[in-house]
């Protein structure tokens, strides 16, 4: 009998994975150990793991830059979200429209960071000239891990850093900044007498608007197999590919069923599947054209990549994913 590696990967704790943690995944040919993380790893540096979740713009400005052999990006895109959710301002502020954040100064909690990215699009989209805005840069809350995030790429001159010790929401609260971006509330934020706020109260509105535009809620991270192990196992990244597909039809077949994330998990799922269909995160190339086109467009537009990058280079179509056999894994 032949030999099964053991294949693994590391990702957040989302809920479509945990299938595939729990072992409820088959995979032919080998078995995949999954470390649910707080902070991913560098994947093309951490040797311990053969594929990881990765943030989209840093993969997709590592391959602009030169590096085709690092990683192998896969279309399984893990997380997602519409980002009009993602702007704070005080609970006393008198704004209330990403178009008044002209020449103000707005706090964020990472550069090329992809899903700060998006939402930086959404300024643009309002007719706002982002170089008219002061930025700073730092951790959302002063006891958040002190890292560099402006990013693998020159943040523009009027992207200053926040001083050491402190975070954004302190910054945001003492009025020395206007606004601030984070993909994630902070402790506290859903507490009746909290002292801030989303920008756009209606928010789902706002973000159900957008996806009758677009036709897509837009990626914040994909998954890439380390090219060592794509190099080893050509065909790890097909493989991966099918058993997150699958982990993720696992839990929304579940959802149906085992909706006790909230008392009206059932309604939402209703409406969602209204609006956005069976599967609101569909993996694959192909389902996702506009909005890697999109993404590769704001990109450039916000001076992050160098030039156009072509979407069609991220990842491999379905078709090619698919062409691994399981007699070839044996």
């Amino acid at each position: 009998m032949s030999h099964r590696p053991t294949i693994t990967i590391a990702t957040r704790r989302w809920g479509h994975l945990w299938p595939l943690a729990a072992g409820a995944v088959e995979t032919p040919g080998f078995d995949v150990r999954v470390d649910m993380l707080d902070r991913l790893p560098e994947l093309a540096s951490a040797g311990e793991y053969d594929g990881a979740e990765v943030s989209m713009s840093r993969y997709a400005l590592r391959r602009e830059q030169g590096d085709r052999d690092g990683l192998v990006g896969i279309p399984a895109f893990l997380m997602r979200g519409f980002r009009h959710r993602c702007i704070l301002v005080r609970r006393s502020s008198t704004l209330t429209d990403p178009g008044q954040l002209g020449g103000r100064a707005v706090g964020l909690t990472g550069w090329a960071d992809t899903g700060n990215t998006w939402t930086r699009a959404l300024v643009r989209q309002a007719g706002v000239d982002l170089t008219e805005i002061a930025w700073t840069v730092g951790p959302l809350t002063r006891d958040a891990p002190a890292t560099d995030r402006t990013g693998p790429v020159n943040a523009p001159a009027n992207v200053g850093t926040a001083p050491p010790g402190t975070g954004l929401v302190d910054e945001l609260l003492a009025g020395r900044l206007d606004a601030i971006m984070t993909p994630f509330m902070p402790p506290g934020f859903h507490a009746a007498d909290s002292p801030l706020r989303h920008l756009i109260t209606d928010y789902p509105a706002a973000e159900a608007g957008y996806y009758r535009r677009t036709g897509f809620c837009p990626a914040i991270h994909a998954f890439a197999v380390r090219g060592a192990a794509a190099r080893r196992w050509p065909w790890l990244p097909e493989a991966l590919y099918a058993a997150l597909d699958e982990s993720k039809r696992i839990w929304l077949r579940d959802r149906a069923k085992l909706a006790d994330d909230s008392p009206w998990m059932l309604a939402d799922i209703d409406a969602s599947r209204r609006l956005l269909g069976a599967d609101w995160m569909p993996y694959g190339r192909e389902p996702n054209e506009a909005m890697l086109a999109a993404f590769c467009a704001e990109l450039a537009a916000q001076g992050l990549s160098d030039g156009a990058i072509d979407p069609h280079s991220l990842f491999a179509p379905e078709r090619e994913l698919a062409a691994a056999t399981t007699e070839e894994r044996a």
